[in-house]
């Protein structure tokens, strides 16, 4: 059977269990907190604190990462333009999964193009889809530069680098804007902290 073959005969299958029932035994509503920004600006280190928040307050999460889904979903992906998009859209797929099991997904990627993070918005249910700008400038994430990569980019050692030389689109509108050069790591979480219980995705 060749490829078209296989990608046309299928049928999604639906199940007895809803995403609402699975939710509703979790004690919240199910949601992708995206977060996007330059590298540096401190995507991963709020998720990983919001998240620890959120477990302490009796939640089911869970955290994706750009650099761990390289490790293995994402492995055979450069960080071409199309690679870029390629990556994003299995994220965003894979999102969707786990937020259809009822859980809070933090996803933590640069992440861009308007274009892809809209693709992701559209997967899913209308105030399912958090868009969380980190807004920490170009320079502070550069004299940050944890792993070294905006040095290497400097001096040409990493090409199509996001800030750089690839472009990133900063969202036009998003849900919630956080800027860890202007506020600490407690300070960022509690924010999404209290976007989460004004929209009833969770409660005190």
């Amino acid at each position: 059977m060749d490829q078209q073959s296989e990608a046309t005969n299928i049928k999604w299958h639906h199940h007895h269990i809803t995403k609402n029932e699975r939710a509703t035994q979790k004690r919240q509503r199910p949601c992708i907190l995206w977060f996007t920004g330059l590298s540096g600006s401190g995507k991963s280190t709020i998720a990983g604190a919001l998240e620890q928040k959120l477990f302490e307050l009796g939640h089911h999460t869970y955290l994706l990462d750009g650099d761990n889904v390289r490790h293995g979903l994402n492995k055979d992906l450069g960080f071409s333009d199309s690679d870029r998009v390629e990556n994003i859209r299995r994220i965003g797929e894979m999102s969707k999964l786990f937020a259809d099991a009822g859980l809070i997904v933090l996803s933590a990627f640069i992440s861009p193009f308007r274009s892809d993070r809209r693709m992701v918005r559209d997967l899913v249910e209308d105030g399912e889809f958090v868009e969380i700008h980190m807004s920490t400038p170009l320079s502070v994430c550069e004299q940050r530069d944890p792993k070294g990569l905006y040095k290497k980019a400097r001096q040409g050692e990493i090409k199509n680098f996001t800030g750089i030389d690839s472009v990133y689109e900063a969202p036009e509108s998003p849900e919630i804007t956080l800027n860890t050069a202007e506020c600490d790591v407690e300070a960022c979480a509690n924010t999404v902290i209290a976007y989460l219980k004004q929209q009833n995705i969770i409660r005190d």
